[in-house]
């Protein structure tokens, strides 16, 4: 399953991308519980699509199968019908498959050819940290160049979202904590990065944590760890790779990570990005305003963004 998250008609709203058409997945399964013959009770009580990816994805299984109900649903019905709760892409604005997530946590240096092109050693633990709230955009939305930086880098990434709490996760267990997975750019300010020891500033500027354009579950992606990983700027291939080179495995990361923190429904690990970075480059290169950004990860999609004016 496809899922997003879009804004139309003043709402957030929870979507399943399906035949090229964004389901309103809350609003679709109201309309087939009625048509079922559910009274108003009944349906506020069943309706398990909220509106909202968090509530969604904290549901789990559940919500999942009445999501399967509604896609068979929507098949089912006239065009006429169905177009009373889908939409084009060209009808909303694309959000964040997860708009609000609790935690972006971010994985460095987790590609062998990215810790030799930064001349970095193989590190023995995962090196993680955080983005915050405010870094977080969409598939299509202008990332600001900072006014404060002349080294504003891209670094694709694959994205891991979680649908199931947990603290000291087992590593043998830790893919049942997994909802989907999608794609991430970790926009860096590089001068603010190297600063200081701590990563956080140059990782925190508005709008560098590009996510989406949807989250693919699980079951559509059986293996995480065989999957093609791209970045274009603007037409030239900076990075490409696979995620069979990944230093630390997903459910090791996912294990790690919960011994420090409980993860929960709806936080977002990024896993690291693979050579080719702009600081690496001789000469360097890095983003400038009009330069348009795109990461391709098999079976997901594209993530693609352009840079303004900050």
């Amino acid at each position: 399953m496809r899922l997003l998250s879009f804004f139309v008609n003043r709402q957030e709203r929870l979507g399943i991308e399906h035949s090229g058409r964004i389901i309103d997945a809350n609003y679709a399964c109201r309309v087939m519980l009625f048509k079922q013959g559910k009274s108003a009770p009944e349906r506020l009580a069943d309706a398990l699509l909220p509106a909202d990816a968090v509530d969604f994805l904290t549901a789990g299984e559940r919500a999942l199968n009445q999501a399967r109900e509604v896609i068979k649903f929507v098949d089912e019905v006239s065009a006429a019908e169905r177009a009373e709760y889908t939409y084009g892409y060209q009808d909303v604005r694309l959000l964040a498959p997860v708009p609000h997530p609790g935690k972006v946590i971010c994985v460095g240096r987790n590609y062998h050819d990215h810790v030799s092109e930064m001349k970095r050693e193989v590190p023995k633990i995962p090196v993680i940290f955080a983005k915050l709230a405010n870094t977080v955009c969409a598939c299509g939305d202008g990332v600001p160049f900072p006014k404060v930086s002349e080294q504003f880098d891209y670094e694709a990434e694959l994205a891991v979202v979680i649908g199931k709490s947990g603290r000291y996760i087992p590593e043998e267990n830790a893919l049942d904590h997994v909802a989907g997975y999608t794609a991430l750019n970790d926009i860096t300010v590089r001068d603010w990065q190297h600063r200081t020891p701590q990563w956080l500033q140059g990782k925190s500027f508005d709008k560098t944590a590009p996510i989406g354009p949807i989250v693919v579950t699980k079951d559509e992606i059986p293996d995480p760890h065989k999957l093609d990983i791209k970045l274009w700027l603007n037409d030239e291939l900076r990075q490409s790779d696979n995620t069979s080179q990944l230093i630390f495995s997903i459910p090791y990361l996912i294990s790690f990570i919960s011994q420090v923190m409980t993860l929960e429904p709806g936080d977002v690990i990024a896993t690291g990005t693979p050579g080719g970075v702009g600081v690496a480059m001789n000469p360097q290169g890095f983003m400038k305003v009009g330069d348009t950004v795109k990461v391709e990860i098999q079976h997901i999609g594209v993530l693609q963004n352009h840079i303004v004016e900050g």
